[in-house]
């Protein structure tokens, strides 16, 4: 008999499916409480209000009501009411002349090309489809707006829109946006723009090609800059990630905001479209709409998953802000429904790589993914600073999603100081997932600080760190802010999750189901499809989508708005909006805010079913044992030995050698390994001593990032045998105390600073020999004029070089 079929084992498999069921009934009781709990809150707190503004709105009709019998009344209902109904209608017919416009709108930019939003004049630098390997992506130039003043010597910023179904332009919108934050640094601002439909043959390799080709043009034109800073949006922003793996020498700081890497993140309870690929039949849809699309995915599929998060704000509460705010929201309403309704095509080659390798396979944070053969795209390679914006408020890509590949990726946190890696990520609490790239806030705050501090990232020594906006004072585009980043670990990182290793059975099932399933699709159903699909076939099923119909019913193609046009002009010359404290207006508002929450509670009782069905299906053993061979994670490094990696045993067989430079590198390296949070007002001191005094002038920015790289191994690794090496690179007594002063420079008088940094800093004296009071104080550096952003830098000359 076969030793696997021995009874003993028999009771082991017995055992082990036992225990999965424990496990997977405890996965679907915590996500159902939380469910309940969260729904128990939200919902009973809105309907606590609700029911204390019925009772005021009935207590106000009393008053009215009696008012009006009375002898001395002088408030009318039935004025009120009469008054109302003119109102209503009057809003009515702008409303629909609104829908009437965004109709027209749409049809005017689909025949336009449906080019980018972008509020920025611009001209086209390179175009994808002039390539060897044509793409539909174009390189843009933003042209400066008028009083603002470029400099060419300055670092450029190139942003990456999402490509997601809607268009591009979403991060150059508004004025206070990504791009304006930048343009009003004086950088050089490019877009990277594409096209409605793909070109033939397309593929995400031909893209990555393309923008590797932009950012090489920008370096062209700017030869005395730093490397350009790649901003990533949502989408674009996992391609930036991969642009930067692929491409370390070519690329500078990359930016990625609210951009989903580890897909298979995110809490339980929380977050519902992680589930929809275990759900809806993982990449067999997509390849099936693609199929019946003539080979293009059409965008409005992907919008209408994003709308169905939130139906009640896409589907109820934008129009009633319309129709509340018709007579001054009537262009902000057109002007983002100009982007939501430009919908854009993905070749099939292309969702199916985004669906199978990233949001399916989840490979990206795996070390999985392929954009070429042989070639596997490993995060690692990227050298230049890594800049991570998340938001709790986020429901497309919570903050687990933009950060668990770190975790993923790294042994632990110091594999990132060996690498020479600088991870820097914020964390909003409340913006949503558009807010991250228009909102005017988000804009004035935490972009501001990104684009005015990442020569200061580039100072911290290599290691994960945690980047606090905090408000000083002022509002608005007057506000200004300090800035200071603080040494994380993977733990803290681990802390925003909860227990994905628990979950990480089902998607793996799901993601092993999603290629069996294609292959079955494509053996069977896929050439009948592809050869009963024509272009007219594929037109047709376009139009008749209800993201386009539902726009296009209220367009001059339906005879019942002919005359919309004129007659909303003829309400707009006697319009009078209605007087506040009209109690019928304050009772629509109580309505809506009713019909808005019954929404809410659908949705959420539908979250809640979707995941107790998926983590039935795909947590169960059988599920398990489907999913066992993608169940994996990325074989890391061990942390006991990062110590000895080569790069670490060349360092430190050189930790004698040097002289000036990397004593004072190291001594400032050694502080903040102690301490783990720095102040941005003493990195911008030491950015200045390491950029613009000799001898590092001299010595060029890769020279010294590279040895802040070396001298933050000695302090992670070797620190008191780096203090102990100190005399041998200051030999002389002058070499000492030139060094020393430098540092006073940067950390303040010694008897200034806080007991713990004084104790570190009388042990560098220690170590060289060196009597405290024979080191003069010296005066810290002043701070440069502040610039166009009004970012505020606390400069304070007896302050610590670390926060505390």
């Amino acid at each position: 008999m076969s030793a696997s079929f021995r009874p003993e084992d028999r009771a082991a498999m017995m055992l082990e499916a036992s225990d999965a069921l424990t496990q997977q009934q405890q996965l679907l009781m915590r996500a159902s409480s939380r469910h309940l709990a969260r729904l128990q809150e939200d919902h009973g707190a809105r309907l606590k209000d609700v029911v204390a503004r019925t009772q005021e709105l009935s207590t106000a009709l009393q008053a009215v009501t009696s008012s009006a019998t009375s002898a001395q009344g002088s408030v009318n209902p039935m004025e009120q009411w009469q008054a109302y109904l003119r109102d209503a209608s009057e809003r009515m017919v702008l409303v629909l002349e609104a829908l009437y416009a965004r109709a027209e709108q749409d049809d005017a930019h689909e025949a336009a090309g449906t080019p980018p939003v972008l509020i920025y004049d611009y001209e086209t630098v390179m175009d994808g489809k002039n390539f060897p390997e044509p793409c539909n992506y174009r390189l843009l130039r933003i042209l400066p707006p008028e009083g603002v003043v470029i400099d060419d010597r300055m670092r450029p910023y190139i942003i990456i829109d999402p490509r997601a179904g809607h268009g591009a332009g979403i991060g150059g919108f508004k004025p206070d946006s990504q791009v304006g934050v930048a343009l009003r640094g004086g950088h050089p601002v490019y877009f990277v723009a594409f096209g409605p439909h793909p070109e033939k043959g397309q593929t995400l390799t031909d893209v990555m090609h393309a923008e590797a080709e932009f950012i090489r043009e920008v370096m062209r034109r700017h030869p005395e800059s730093e490397l350009p800073v790649v901003v990533g949006n949502c989408q674009g922003g996992w391609a930036a990630l991969l642009l930067a793996a692929t491409n370390p020498d070519i690329t500078g700081p990359v930016v990625l905001n609210g951009s989903p890497v580890s897909t298979w993140s995110g809490r339980v309870g929380e977050n519902p479209m992680r589930y929809n690929g275990g759900l809806l039949g993982g990449v067999v849809p997509a390849l099936l709409m693609a199929d019946m699309n003539h080979g293009e995915l059409d965008g409005v599929h992907l919008v209408s998953n994003f709308e169905m998060l939130d139906p009640a704000r896409n589907y109820i509460g934008k129009y009633y802000d319309l129709w509340n705010t018709i007579d001054t929201g009537r262009e902000r309403f057109l002007e983002f429904e100009r982007w939501w309704g430009g919908y854009h095509f993905l070749a099939e080659e292309e969702i199916r790589w985004i669906v199978e390798q990233l949001f399916i396979g989840n490979r990206v944070a795996r070390n999985e993914a392929r954009l070429e053969r042989g070639r596997v795209i490993d995060v690692k390679q990227i050298r230049s600073p890594i800049i991570v914006f998340a938001s709790h408020g986020d429901n497309i890509t919570p903050p687990q999603q933009a950060l668990n590949w770190i975790v993923d990726t790294y042994a632990d946190e110091r594999e990132i100081t060996v690498r020479g890696q600088r991870i820097v990520y914020m964390v909003h609490e409340k913006v949503g997932h558009l807010g991250i790239f228009v909102s005017a806030s988000v804009a004035k705050r935490e972009h501001n600080e990104i684009s005015s501090t990442l020569r200061t990232i580039e100072t911290l020594p290599p290691g994960l760190y945690e980047m606090v906006v905090d408000d000083v004072q002022g509002e608005g585009a007057d506000a200004s802010f300090s800035v200071s980043f603080h040494e994380r670990t993977m733990k803290d990182l681990d802390a925003i999750d909860d227990g994905r290793r628990e979950e990480a059975p089902a998607f793996a099932a799901v993601s092993r189901a999603s290629e069996l399933g294609s292959e079955i699709y494509q053996l069977t159903a896929r050439p009948l499809i592809q050869a009963m699909t024509t272009p007219e076939s594929a037109k047709l099923m376009q139009q008749m989508h209800p993201g386009r119909a539902t726009r296009q019913m209220f367009g001059s193609k339906n005879p019942a708005m002919q005359g919309i046009v004129a007659k909303a002009e003829e309400v707009r010359q006697k319009r009078e909006p209605l007087a506040e404290g009209n109690i019928f207006k304050t009772a629509e508002k109580l309505s809506m805010d009713m019909l808005m929450q019954s929404v809410d509670m659908f949705r959420d009782m539908r979250d809640m079913m979707v995941e107790q069905a998926f983590f039935g299906i795909w947590s169960s053993p059988w599920a398990k044992l489907v999913g066992e061979s993608h169940d994996f994670e990325r074989t890391r490094k061990d942390p006991k030995m990062l110590r000895y990696l080569p790069e670490v045993e060349q360092v430190m067989a050189r930790i004698d050698q040097g002289g000036y430079p990397e004593a004072v590198v190291r001594m400032l390296m050694i502080l903040v390994e102690k301490h783990g949070s720095v102040r941005r007002d003493r990195l911008e001191i030491a950015d200045r001593i390491l950029s613009e005094t000799e001898p590092f002038r001299s010595m060029g920015a890769m020279k010294v990032a590279r040895m802040l790289h070396e001298q933050s191994l000695i302090a992670e690794f070797e620190p008191e045998a780096g203090l102990a090496a100190l005399p041998h690179l200051l030999k002389d007594a002058d070499e000492r105390s030139r060094a020393l002063s430098t540092l006073s420079q940067i950390v303040g008088p010694v008897e200034a600073l806080d007991p713990v940094m004084e104790s570190y800093v009388r042990k560098l004296y220690e170590a060289l020999n060196v009597d405290v009071a024979s080191i003069p104080s010296a005066k810290p550096l002043g701070q440069k004029p502040a610039t166009a952003t009004k970012t505020a830098i606390t400069t304070a000359t007896k302050l610590p070089l670390v926060a505390e």
